[in-house]
């Protein structure tokens, strides 16, 4: 067991070496780090609790989802019948259900076959769970009434969530912080953890926007000022406004979008080339270029309303066809403002509006604070644990305390290359470690005590110790490893970066107490050739 060939050893040195290496860009300033080669560019992220920021929790308008969701079906309603041409009338939607009475009662057997192919089975790739979409009854004198589950509902505010995490994780990321923590909590929630962020109104506007973005014709049939003032517009028409304060005017917009956001490809702020106002110019896809060039070809003269957030943004008047595939959206826009429509057009519209329910701003100073007590609790619990090993086991304890400085320093290597984020927690993991490295230095040693009092010679005694305790740290260390694997899965926030400091310190703690110290020990043993065992 204290043999180590030539090659094996310098693959544990270098091992060590190249990670403990890694911890280096940790010492500098990110000023300084940022000039180096980008592979070398790897550091640890502070959390929230260490460095401040902004703390957002957002809550997803489960009633918004659930009258689209209704509203979707409405129309499929409409679709399918036409599609059949089955002859309807009175197509209403009615809390969660959508109310259409068929014409022709003898047309009602073909219209409910129609209408049950919109039933979907739920359950995904995995399998159903026997549940559909859609209930579907036949009320009687050729009413039919088609309801949405429960289950579909839960199902769509779920995706709903899963959407909202991915856009907000693109729009928080465009606005150049560092490692956003975005995570669900309960069923319809989000958290929003932005370290390092101290001005929280930008980032609050950004996700407060669904960012809905359509375009649309304008209705020249009416005046909007007549529209306003009877409290009512055309049947396929809606009174949206375009500007703010004492300039805020009514637009008579079509409720039919014409082009939608979800075909743009990109989205970029920028400057007029005439008039060096701010705008945003964009560019869609290929259908959705086709679609803008039909519209604007059979629409020459007409204004076009860019509508954001049923707020209409501009309405220029269409001079040309439009055939590129791209434009420009101007409206009095800052660059600040141009900047931030880009990011939101880039990451998408949300599936839901989304709305503030806790916010919290965690000033640098408190964090600042926590990373002084976090390094004191650190030093004095370390430097407690040399003062008695060394006391109690000599010249091996020396051996010990270097194998746990280099294990404490491969532990900030592996959480620079995960790019990991440190929180206080995460702090603790660590100190935990250190004594867990220290326990299993103490089993070596206690069991090399032992061999020694039955007799053996120092050396034989030594690699006793090293092989016979070999089981007992396993062991323990592998009973700790599952709790901070279940820890690490089924806990969120904090709870998660404590677990990964123990995780990464288990296996570093196994390396360095079984490893690195039995290598020390090896060379120290071959070229002292000990009479007694130095405990």
């Amino acid at each position: 067991m204290l043999y180590f060939s030539r090659w094996k050893a310098l693959a544990i040195v270098a091992t060590a070496f190249f990670i403990c290496l890694a911890a280096v860009p940790n010492l500098f300033p990110e000023s300084v780090v940022e000039r180096w080669p980008k592979w070398a560019q790897r550091h640890i992220v502070l959390g929230l609790d260490l460095q401040g920021g902004s703390h957002i929790l957002l809550e997803v308008d489960a009633n918004a989802v659930r009258r689209e969701k209704v509203d979707a079906l409405r129309d499929d309603v409409r679709r399918a019948l036409r599609d059949a041409r089955i002859g309807y009338s009175g197509l209403v939607a009615r809390g969660d259900s959508v109310e259409v009475r068929i014409r022709d009662t003898a047309d009602v057997p073909q219209a409910l076959a129609k209408l049950r192919e919109l039933s979907q089975p739920l359950g995904g790739l995995l399998g159903g769970t026997g549940q559909r979409s859609v209930d579907i009854s036949d009320a009687g004198d050729g009413l039919i009434r088609l309801r949405v589950t429960e289950a579909a509902m839960n199902e769509r505010i779920r995706q709903s969530v899963d959407q909202s995490i991915q856009i907000i994780e693109r729009r928080v990321n465009e606005l150049g912080t560092v490692e956003p923590s975005i995570q669900r909590q309960g069923v319809d929630r989000i958290l929003v953890q932005v370290p390092g962020l101290q001005d929280p109104s930008r980032l609050k506007e950004l996700l407060g926007k669904t960012a809905k973005l359509t375009f649309r014709l304008v209705d020249m049939s009416m005046n909007p000022q007549e529209a306003v003032q009877q409290g009512r517009a055309p049947p396929d028409s809606e009174i949206l406004y375009e500007g703010k304060g004492a300039q805020r005017v009514p637009v008579l917009v079509q409720k039919q979008v014409m082009v939608s956001g979800e075909d743009l490809n990109d989205a970029q702020p920028g400057f007029d080339q005439r008039t060096s106002e701010p705008i945003v110019s964009f560019r869609f896809n290929t259908s959705g270029g086709r679609r803008f060039a039909q519209v604007t070809q059979e629409s020459v003269g007409r204004p076009f309303a860019i509508v954001l957030d049923n707020e209409v943004i501009s309405a220029p008047v269409i001079r040309e066809p439009i055939l590129g595939g791209s434009g420009q959206i101007s409206g009095n826009f800052t660059v600040e403002s141009a900047n931030d429509l880009a990011i939101l057009l880039r990451a998408g519209a949300l599936p839901a509006p989304l709305t503030i329910i806790e916010e919290r701003t965690v000033g640098a100073g408190l964090g600042q604070d926590s990373i002084e007590k976090g390094k004191t609790a650190a030093f004095v619990g370390s430097g407690l644990v040399i003062v008695y090993i060394i006391a109690t086991y000599g010249l091996l304890g020396v051996f010990a305390d270097v194998a746990v400085a280099i294990n404490v320093l491969m532990i900030f290597g592996v959480l620079s290359l995960l790019n990991a984020t440190l929180t206080l927690p995460g702090i603790a993991g660590i100190v935990l470690t250190v004594g867990m490295a220290v326990d299993a230095n103490v089993l070596i040693y206690e069991r090399i005590r032992e061999e020694a009092r039955s007799g053996r010679t120092p050396i034989t005694a030594i690699d006793a110790g090293f092989s016979r305790a070999l089981a007992t740290i396993l062991d323990s260390n592998i009973t700790t490893l599952i709790a901070a694997v279940v820890l690490f899965f089924l806990g969120s926030g904090p709870v998660r970066g404590f677990a990964l400091t123990l995780i990464i310190g288990i296996f570093t703690t196994i390396f360095t107490a079984f490893t690195l110290s039995r290598l020390i020990v090896a060379y120290w043993v071959r070229l002292r050739r000990p009479a007694v065992v130095p405990i």
